[in-house]
């Protein structure tokens, strides 16, 4: 990890990466309460570990690293983001738009209101995505 990364990622966790973190954690809690939920919490618990260090992960479709489609990336997978959705995927993006909005009001915040758009993107339709490192792009 570069030291400009890691200066980054530590930036971003006190000044607002931690809360959305612990966001997508308690969200991955929930979805464990439920026997179908489990699939979403999985996926929160991985998201959440990126909402805390962002620089240097990307979210990629999985279908582009096994080159092949799986149950997340099909028909299931759209009816599991509208389900995903409605639950939680709007609150946790409404979170990373307002942390976005407020990081956006600094020159200096502008590159963590870029994270939070990214990871606002990424909470509407999280399921068939997976977490990668930008070294292994």
């Amino acid at each position: 990890m570069s030291v400009l990364r890691l200066i980054f990622n530590i930036l971003w966790f006190v000044m607002g990466g931690f809360i959305m973190g612990i966001l997508w954690w308690l969200a991955g809690i929930i979805s464990f309460v439920s026997i179908i939920g489990i699939p979403f919490g999985r996926s929160c618990f991985v998201i959440g570990e990126m909402a805390f260090w962002p620089f240097g992960q990307d979210a990629v479709n999985r279908r582009y690293i096994n080159r092949y489609d799986d149950i997340g990336t099909g028909g299931l997978g759209i009816l599991g983001n509208i389900i995903w959705f409605l639950c939680f995927g709007i609150w946790l993006a409404l979170g990373h738009i307002g942390h976005a909005i407020v990081c956006f009001v600094s020159i200096i915040g502008i590159p963590f209101g870029i994270q939070h758009l990214k990871l606002a993107l990424l909470t509407l339709a999280p399921i068939g995505k997976t977490v990668i490192s930008r070294q292994t792009v």
